[in-house]
């Protein structure tokens, strides 16, 4: 009987494996149907009440899910959003259903290095338990915010990189503080590459291709922000969520949407790896990692997507320049 239960847990394990190197079957609903069987239930049994966590680009989709599941837990919860209505309505909804935790809202453009910096000045909370960095868009045209930044590299980038920095303190204050990126499978595609980041050169603007570039630099800036916060009591992981229906990927990819009808995960099995990093013990054991369902991913599929150390370096100079820091 034992050796029967062996051999299928073997057979299980190598279908799995199979299943995860095709991508499609793991990225999808039924991968994280699949990889759930290997959940430890009690992780998520915590009562985060007297834990502060912020959460940016809350007011809906994997966000607004995550607020959600993190106040149901106790936590205090900080939305952070750009949409004062949008911001309203998502606080009211995160409100009705955690009685017994404290949400607010406050009005953030992580996209401006003045909103950013304004937050910080005005946060009068002595510490950060997690700092969440979910605000993402796909734009559909080059715009330059004021700071001079194209937009989806001041989204995705620098906003959140001087977001970090600046509560450093406060994280470390709540040690271990835990910073989360939300990245994306789309990074797998590209290399990381830091020419033309403007997209003034370019002949056309292509917000898919700029919004996979800046998702692989977040899984970079995980892993040098863990490096440099190493023994300051701050965990810094990226993840990515999977094939997640959202809104902006019905808009941004309606093709892709419309071929994964029936396939696509919800926003509760997208932002199911976040709030895991965020609230589980277990996931405090490792730092610069990246995550898919509560385990380590590679953060390469194809050999000619590796970057440079020195790639590495200008990335991080780059981002100290941009945000002033």
């Amino acid at each position: 009987m034992g050796g029967s239960y062996k051999l299928v847990r073997v057979f299980r394990q190598l279908i799995d494996s199979v299943l995860d190197a095709s991508v499609f079957w793991s990225f999808d609903a039924s991968g994280y149907r699949r990889h759930a069987r290997n959940f430890h239930p009690q992780d998520l049994n915590v009562d985060l009440s007297g834990r502060v966590m912020l959460v940016t680009g809350a007011n809906g989709g994997i966000g607004l899910e995550v607020a959600r599941t993190l106040a149901r837990l106790g936590a205090e919860v900080r939305l952070l959003c750009r949409s004062v209505e949008r911001g309203q309505q998502a606080l009211e909804a995160v409100s009705a259903e955690s009685a017994h935790s404290t949400v607010s809202l406050d009005v953030v453009d992580v996209s401006s290095l003045a909103s950013v910096r304004a937050f910080v000045d005005s946060f009068e909370g002595e510490r950060v338990d997690a700092l969440i960095h979910n605000a993402g868009l796909i734009a559909e045209e080059r715009t330059l915010t004021k700071d001079g930044i194209e937009l989806t590299l001041a989204t995705h980038i620098i906003g959140p990189f001087l977001l970090s920095r600046l509560l450093e303190p406060k994280l470390i204050a709540a040690a271990p503080g835990r910073v989360i990126w939300v990245s994306s499978g789309g990074m797998y595609t590209t290399k990381l590459s830091l020419a033309d980041l403007d997209w003034q050169e370019r002949e056309q603007f292509d917000g898919v291709a700029a919004y996979a570039q800046t998702k692989r630099m977040q899984v970079i800036l995980a892993e040098m922000l863990a490096e440099a916060w190493a023994g300051k009591g701050i965990v810094c992981q990226a993840m990515h969520p999977g094939w997640v229906d959202t809104g902006g990927l019905q808009k941004s990819l309606p093709n892709f949407t419309r071929f994964m009808d029936g396939r696509l995960r919800d926003a509760q099995q997208g932002a199911d790896t976040v709030v895991w990093l965020a609230a589980a013990d277990r996931s405090l054991a490792s730092t610069g990692k990246f995550w898919l369902d509560r385990r380590v991913s590679r953060t390469h599929y194809l050999p000619n997507t590796r970057e440079q150390a020195e790639d590495r370096q200008r990335l991080w100079a780059l981002c100290e320049e941009l945000s002033g820091i």
